[in-house]
């Protein structure tokens, strides 16, 4: 099925549609001549992004969902099996927050939920109600927003590094078990992307507002207003990548690497991680 145009004319949901690379997926998607129904945990940004979607004439709808519930994701697909007429031919399961800043041991309980329900759970759920659908039309596409900290395991990023792991093994696995079915399955894995990702996630202490969060935060979000991509670039660069079922698409040139490294020299990676928790102190 290498090929095969999966993101074109396509009937799809997005999750974390109300901005940053959901934003970008849905008004591209939208450009290859596809339906679009907007999903968030915020319908008043999924909204946001079906008008641009409907303003430039094409046809795109909100629903508000928490991923980390199976009872609303069960309701997103029954809203856009109605709106579709039909199932939906591609889902990107891209809904995600952060939590960082934390040795292990100090991440609470609760933001370790938080981040599990949304990042993994949220992935899981989607996959587990729109694949069988997928399946009995023998088409379809699936892109599983992962991260490079999937492999990049840096230090005092414990909970969102397991959970993007998490994410790129259930993608493998999926991608080996629909293999031939005329499904596709790509784990995206990028660096920083300019999204709101830093703005909404927990920092320190859990609630991110000591002034050594508020610090962390200002750091890492001056890095990526630096260094990130576009989530347009991103978004083009994964829809090639599904229509052509690569496993994994790293758009950035230092997620490649990175990659590269970890494969070749992981005792060399792993201790160079160790050096750098000095300076993420």
């Amino acid at each position: 099925m290498k090929g095969t145009k999966i993101s074109s004319d396509a009937s799809a949901v997005v999750t974390g549609a109300g901005s940053g690379i959901g934003r970008a997926f849905a008004l591209e998607l939208h450009r290859r001549g596809g339906r679009v129904v907007c999903s968030d945990i915020n319908i008043g940004t999924a909204e946001e992004t079906a008008c641009m979607i409907n303003d430039e004439g094409g046809s795109a709808t909100a629903v508000a969902c928490d991923v980390a519930s199976l009872e609303q994701v069960q309701k997103l697909a029954e809203a856009a099996r109605d709106w579709f007429g039909g199932a939906a031919t591609l889902l990107v399961n891209n809904a995600g927050v952060g939590v960082g800043g934390q040795n292990l041991e100090e991440i609470s309980m609760e933001d370790w939920h938080w981040i599990m329900g949304i990042n993994l759970w949220g992935v899981i759920h989607g996959c587990h109600v729109f694949v069988p659908e997928m399946k009995a039309r023998g088409v379809g596409g699936v892109i599983n927003v992962a991260s490079a900290a999937s492999f990049g395991a840096a230090p005092r990023m414990g909970a969102y590094n397991a959970t993007k792991s998490a994410v790129v093994a259930l993608s493998e696995t999926l991608h080996a078990e629909v293999s031939g079915t005329g499904i596709h399955v790509t784990a995206l894995c990028p660096t920083l992307v300019k999204t709101d990702v830093i703005k909404n996630s927990r920092l320190l202490n859990g609630n991110g507002q000591s002034k050594a969060s508020l610090m962390a935060k200002d750091r890492a979000q001056a890095l990526m207003d630096r260094f990130g991509h576009s989530p347009e670039s991103v978004a083009k660069k994964t829809l090639k990548g599904l229509d052509q079922n690569q496993m994994y698409v790293l758009p950035q040139l230092d997620a490649r690497v990175a990659w590269l490294l970890k494969r070749l020299t992981p005792g060399n990676f792993v201790r160079f991680n160790g050096l750098m928790k000095h300076q993420l102190q």
